[in-house]
């Protein structure tokens, strides 16, 4: 039976991407039976999917911050970036 945890981890698997081996085997009659006559290996990389990226943050449970620490952060980050912006100013007159 499939899990929640095992759809997230599926979404995150390809949220990240991953290589996915890929084995063709080709049989032919030999003597009334049948015999490999042919094995073809492949590595196929399948890149990173944004949308699953995406499923993935929204149902990750690590990323559930309270509103008033978010809050706090966009602050401080915002007064960090104008008192960057106010140095650069500073320097070109």
């Amino acid at each position: 039976m499939t899990t929640k945890d095992d759809i997230l981890d599926a979404v995150t698997k390809r949220a990240c991407g991953y290589a996915a081996r890929e084995v063709v085997e080709e049989y032919a009659l030999v003597d009334g039976s049948l015999e490999l006559v042919k094995r073809k290996i492949t590595t196929k990389d399948v890149p990173p999917d944004m949308t699953a990226a995406k499923m993935a943050l929204d149902n990750t449970d690590a990323l559930d911050i309270p509103d008033d620490v978010l809050q706090a952060e966009k602050e401080r980050l915002l007064k960090m970036l104008m008192d960057g912006r106010r140095g650069k100013a500073e320097k070109q007159t």
